[in-house]
Parts: structure tokens; C-alpha cells; sequence
């Protein structure tokens, strides 16, 4: 069955960086297109960003656009966001999705 497991959330300051990833089975990971959505407490999950298959077209959220980054690697079957220049608007579980399944989240927390 598809499984998505996420990692590489934790605490960090404004201004820093972070990279998480997304480790993908069950399905043909090269064939499928790939997101990013987070939540923060009180408000709806939201899409961060979006990659074709093949990672052919990204697509961001105007609020992450310059500092976030998605990108796969097909031969480890993971999805990555890389997050620079991180705000404390940017607190939220972050969770991996493909069509429709959804990882466990994984928590970032932007604070000084």
C-alpha cells in the first residue's frame, strides 16, 4: 500500500533553514506528481508546493515563493522541501501528499 513518511521538521530561528523529506512507497513514485500542504494551530491545511511528475513544473504558494524549494530524487523515491529564510508564519505540521494520501506530518517551529 502507499506510505509516505516524512521527516526533518524541528525548532529553528528566523532566518534559518531547513530541509525536509518525504520517503515514498507503494506506488510508482517517477509517474506521480507530488505536494507540500501545512497547518497551522486554528487555521485550514494549505498548499505549499506542488511537483509534476518527473519534476518537470514546481508550483509554490506566494508566501514560500524565493525561499522554498521541492524537488524529488526518483532512484530513493523521496520528495524534499527545502526551506530557507524561515518566518515564524511558517510554524505549521508540514505533510506530504500524493493524490489522495497523506503522510503522518512532520512539525516545524520558527522561534526565537
Amino acid at each position: 500500500q502507499v506510505q509516505l513518511v516524512e521527516s526533518g521538521g524541528g525548532l529553528v530561528q528566523p532566518g534559518g533553514s531547513l530541509r525536509l523529506s518525504c520517503a515514498a512507497s507503494g506506488f510508482t513514485f517517477s509517474r506521480y506528481g507530488m505536494r507540500w500542504y501545512r497547518q497551522a494551530p486554528g487555521k485550514e491545511r494549505e498548499l505549499v508546493a506542488a511537483i509534476s511528475p518527473a519534476g518537470i513544473s514546481t508550483n509554490y504558494a506566494d508566501s514560500v515563493k524565493g525561499r522554498f524549494t521541492i524537488s524529488t530524487d526518483n532512484a530513493k523515491n523521496t520528495v524534499y522541501l527545502q526551506m530557507n529564510s524561515l518566518k515564524p508564519e511558517d510554524t505549521a505540521v508540514y505533510y506530504c501528499n500524493q493524490f489522495n494520501y497523506w503522510g503522518q506530518g512532520t512539525q516545524v517551529t520558527v522561534s526565537s
